[in-house]
């Protein structure tokens, strides 16, 4: 760095203001921290006290849980017909429940044939029925509309009730197992007799002689 002068930001991001160069480098060997550019562009240039090592991991760690959370973004796909039957209504309907559960986004798309495109109100008043019988596990992100001869609809997981779902089962599966631990331990009678504590014997005194 070529410059007389920086604007300091300390490590707290308190603003120290417009210092030396030198007395910037002297503060950052003072509180054993580093001094980073972090606008070059600025005149002066503004400059950080942090841990660059640490400031590095955790952009890197940031980085990583972004490209984790993205990855886990799933949709699913869903098609149904606007006269479905009510059993298969209902399946399709308990495939889509099971997809919110496990966290995922749902594509439900209306296909339309023949003379039903000229009725799009069953594909919408289906897709309706639909998103207010899961509403306690998701909710409607984007609503419907037509995208050619089908109609589509998605739907997107309430993210704290799944996870709290997800951490009930969790907890009913640690309870299944500790009494399963409970039921296999030794009983009473099995159990080796634990030997007796070693109690120190008094010093014997001497006799007078």
């Amino acid at each position: 760095m070529r410059v007389p002068e920086v604007r300091l930001v300390g490590p707290s991001g308190e603003q120290v203001g417009i210092v030396p160069l030198a007395k910037a480098l002297e503060l950052a060997q003072e509180y054993d921290l580093d001094l980073v550019e972090v606008a070059a562009t600025a005149r002066p240039p503004v400059c950080k006290l942090m841990d660059y090592g640490k400031f590095k991991y955790e952009s890197a760690m940031k980085a990583r849980e972004a490209r984790k959370n993205q990855a886990h973004t799933v949709i699913k796909e869903m098609k149904l017909r606007p006269k479905i039957d009510p059993h298969d209504y209902d399946t399709k309907k308990g495939h889509v429940v099971r997809f919110l559960k496990q966290g995922d986004k749902v594509k439900i798309t209306i296909m339309f044939r023949g003379r039903e495109q000229s009725r799009p109100e069953l594909g919408f008043r289906l897709l309706q029925r639909l998103a207010s019988d899961v509403e306690d596990l998701g909710f409607i992100e984007s609503n419907p509309k037509q995208d050619g001869r089908n109609m589509i609809m998605v739907l997107g997981p309430h993210k704290k009730k799944t996870e709290a779902m997800a951490e009930a089962r969790e907890a009913q599966a640690a309870r299944k197992a500790e009494r399963q631990g409970t039921t296999d331990a030794p009983s009473e009678g099995d159990t080796a007799e634990a030997p007796a504590e070693a109690v120190e014997a008094p010093a014997e005194t001497p006799s007078e002689a």
